[in-house]
């Protein structure tokens, strides 16, 4: 008869299951007879214990608390930046063409007030948070353990980390936290977060590290610490503390479908705002290395038609034009596999290698083209903060899948093409190699297999010459203006 235990207990926010299940069985006389004469056989040995008991984190969050602090935000949003409510007579509704009426914005615009966490990494005030806490603030106010406030100016921002620098005037000096070497972190260790989730101030969490090197497509220098760790709104800005009471990471954003935790957190690694701090402090901004390049993963396929012997390095999609890379020879189709004398692992590495290179320094940068390795050196710049005759209409339903046109005047002028550069996909056609590998009608085809094509027939000619299972390589200008390649596989 099996024996079933559980325990249950009611809460506000629903029912939670303490227990598990129990079960034991009576053995029947003839199955213990049966089991008497069996031979003995002898118990396996116990599992050897792994590693070690789990930790407290009790000293720990009593030592660091006081350095963490409650943020809280008025910004004032402009009408044009509103979102607009939701609405309940949208499309799929059972009343389809009606509008639910919307407030006119206020003069000025509207007040928007928000709330995240920072921690003071100096005993004079000088605290760090995220960039996207306090972006557009108008007021900022700063909150301590002991419940004292102090109103609080950004001194430095930099979006493209999403750090940002604060300054409070406190009456005396404060406890700050140890800064530590996010590099020398590694995965499975314990680490404790502790910021203000849903304006619970002083929240104490604690999990491992799940991994490293994240890329989220934040920004152009992803580099994150995934914890399991929970984090979710309001913990942005806190700090993620090893088991020796050192800040290793900035919590700064989270992968959830519902809003809250689901076990996958991320952090700015410590080592990236220590290398910045200085300058956002003293200049308000960071300045960073150029290369005057856009790149893209290199994907097996890419792999093969470039004839790399593997996937590491970053290809390079798109030159700007009398840009450091341009000048030094780089062009469209090269693969970038080292830089100042680094292996590029991989595309994501090579904006963060480049952003801390000095202005003016001739960087050794290695290229493969054409198979072939060679050498150039590229002077870094600053970056600066900115952001045919026509074939047949109908897809093609032969070996590749398109439909293609020549370039029209204002669609030149808009992607910033030049004379004969280029030929429009003007259809893709369904389940076909081109839609495969993600080819859009309006992208404009730059070149064939590292050939610069202007026509339809120019890219009939080169598409001609792929033999075998080699991808037919395509440079592709988007209509945002940005460049990727892509290779297409024959079914």
């Amino acid at each position: 008869m099996d024996t079933l235990k559980k325990a249950v207990v009611s809460t506000m926010a629903g029912v939670l299951v303490l227990g598990g299940y129990a079960a034991g069985r009576m053995m029947q006389p003839e199955r213990a007879q049966a089991a008497a004469m069996e031979p003995a056989v002898a118990d396996p040995p116990p599992a050897p214990a792994v590693g070690r008991a789990l930790p407290s984190f009790a000293t720990l969050a009593d030592q660091v608390s006081p350095a963490v602090v409650s943020i809280k935000v008025v910004a004032v949003q402009k009408a044009a930046q509103q979102a607009a409510p939701p609405d309940p007579f949208g499309e799929g509704s059972p009343f389809p063409g009606f509008r639910m009426p919307h407030p006119a914005p206020p003069p000025g615009g509207f007040k928007r007030q928000g709330a995240g966490s920072g921690f003071i990494v100096r005993d004079d005030g000088l605290i760090l948070t995220n960039n996207h806490v306090v972006e557009e603030a108008k007021e900022i106010t700063v909150t301590l353990s002991d419940q004292s406030e102090y109103n609080a100016k950004v001194i430095g921002r930099d979006a493209k980390t999403d750090l940002a620098v604060l300054k409070i005037e406190p009456k005396g000096t404060l406890p700050a936290v140890k800064l530590g070497d996010s590099d020398a972190l590694r995965v499975g260790e314990w680490v404790m977060a502790i910021g203000n989730p849903f304006g619970l101030s002083e929240t104490v969490t604690a999990g491992i590290v799940s991994a490293k090197g994240r890329v989220i497509g934040a920004g152009p220098y992803d580099d994150f610490i995934q914890t399991d760790a929970s984090i979710n709104p309001g913990n942005s800005g806190g700090p993620l503390f090893n088991e020796r009471g050192e800040a290793i990471g900035i919590n700064s954003a989270i992968f959830s479908q519902s809003g809250g935790n689901v076990g996958i957190g991320f952090a700015i690694p410590i080592n990236v705002a220590k290398s910045l701090l200085p300058e956002l402090e003293s200049k308000g901004s960071v300045t960073r290395g150029w290369l005057g390049v856009a790149i893209q993963k290199i994907t097996p396929d890419l792999a093969q038609s470039l004839e790399l012997d593997d996937n590491h390095g970053a290809l390079v999609a798109d030159v700007t034009n009398d840009g450091p890379a341009d000048k030094a020879g780089i062009k469209r189709g090269d693969v970038i596999v080292k830089y100042d004398g680094k292996k590029v692992p991989e595309s994501s590495a090579l904006p963060a290698m480049v952003a801390v290179s000095p202005i003016g320094k001739a960087v050794p940068v290695e290229i493969v083209r054409h198979g072939k390795s060679k050498t150039v050196e590229v002077e870094i710049a600053k970056l600066q903060d900115q952001t045919a005759e026509a074939d047949d209409e109908t897809p093609q339903k032969g070996k590749w899948g398109l439909a293609l046109r020549e370039v029209h005047p204002e669609e030149r002028e808009r992607m910033g093409l030049k004379k004969g550069e280029g030929v429009v996909v003007a259809d893709v056609q369904a389940d076909s190699p081109a839609a495969e590998a993600g080819v859009q009608p309006g992208d404009v085809i730059l070149q064939v297999n590292q050939t610069a094509v202007s026509s339809g027939d120019d890219v009939k000619t080169e598409a001609a010459k792929v033999t075998g299972d080699k991808p037919l390589l395509l440079l592709l200008r988007r209509g945002e203006g940005d460049s990727r390649f892509a290779a297409l596989k024959a079914k």
